[in-house]
């Protein structure tokens, strides 16, 4: 039932979504907004996937580089849902998606080819910088793909390199999203997830390196503290 729903909110919302995101972008963005949010209710009323957020009062005014774990598909649209308006740093694959692909590009998302190394970062620079700049918020997810939950992967800079170019502060996320909707599962277990936000790590004066360890430090000395999703 919530494959059947899933599919066709996702239908009926990007219909809507893709030529409001390149006519009226800000009334795209609030569609898309709402259709995060009805994935979140779908998972909630259908699969049992009840949740909660923690540190909302933490969520900054200015736009902001989040930097998140990434376990599921259940963050990316609670993120979307309750986080502020942001754009994502996502694989150039992507945007072939039908439907998903082609709302995260109506979106003004930064597509990158992750294998062209130095290039990949100029452009994370140069987009990041330009979205920051028209008050978007910047979504990447530091291990660079879903992790299944007690596991950990290396930290990429990425992120910390471009807050500390454009002077932006990050907002670190944590959650266990993934012990409910497991990554490349086709099954969801009921549960409840908690999602932390951190407070604002500042970078002024720091160096990418130390930022990244200061968001790792903050991000999985969390994911300790959550509660058990059962």
């Amino acid at each position: 039932m919530f494959f059947v729903l899933g599919a066709l909110t996702t239908i009926i919302y990007g219909i809507f979504t893709v030529p409001l995101a390149i006519l009226w972008h800000d009334v795209g963005y609030a569609c898309a907004r709402g259709w995060g949010g009805s994935m979140v209710w779908l998972a909630k009323h259908i699969c049992g996937i009840n949740y909660s957020m923690r540190g909302m009062e933490n969520i900054p005014a200015a736009p902001t580089i989040i930097m998140a774990k990434h376990q599921s598909a259940w963050e990316t649209v609670a993120i979307l849902h309750y986080l502020p308006r942001g754009v994502w740093i996502i694989k150039r694959e992507l945007v072939w998606l039908p439907i998903i692909g082609w709302v995260l590009a109506g979106l003004k998302s930064i597509a990158i080819d992750r294998k062209s190394g130095r290039n990949a970062r100029d452009q994370i620079l140069a987009q990041g910088k330009d979205r920051l700049r028209r008050g978007y918020s910047i979504v990447i997810f530091p291990e660079g793909t879903r992790v299944a939950p007690n596991e950990r992967r290396k930290y990429g800079q990425g992120g910390a390199i471009l807050a500390t170019d454009a002077g932006a502060n990050i907002l670190p996320v944590a959650h266990n999203a993934g012990e409910c909707w497991r990554r490349n599962a086709f099954l969801k277990y009921p549960g409840h997830i908690t999602m932390s936000i951190g407070p604002v790590i500042t970078t002024a004066g720091k160096d990418a390196a130390s930022v990244t360890r200061e968001v790792e430090a903050w991000i999985e000395a969390e994911m300790l503290t959550l509660p058990k999703v059962a």
